[in-house]
């Protein structure tokens, strides 16, 4: 599993949309807005590629200026290592 924490910035105009268009992405989870638009948000993937996926998804989404990884974790899956 991976795991990664991101610092997303849109326009304060943009907010509400940009907030939309993370909830329909799966792993993603927004969990701080400021009033200028940073937004605190995680991925949680299976892999690095569906990661890298999410994260050019995020970078797309209209109302979006700029992000940039913060924290990067990956742990192996107890379960699929039986």
């Amino acid at each position: 599993m991976n795991i990664s924490s991101i610092l997303v910035n849109a326009g304060p105009q943009q907010i509400a949309a940009v907030e939309a268009g993370l909830a329909t992405l799966a792993g993603v989870e927004v969990h701080a807005v400021s009033e200028e638009g940073r937004m605190i948000v995680t991925i949680e993937s299976d892999g690095d590629r569906e990661t890298t996926q999410t994260y050019e998804a995020i970078q797309q989404l209209p109302g979006v200026m700029s992000l940039a990884m913060v924290y990067h974790h990956f742990e192996p899956d107890p379960e699929k290592e039986s």
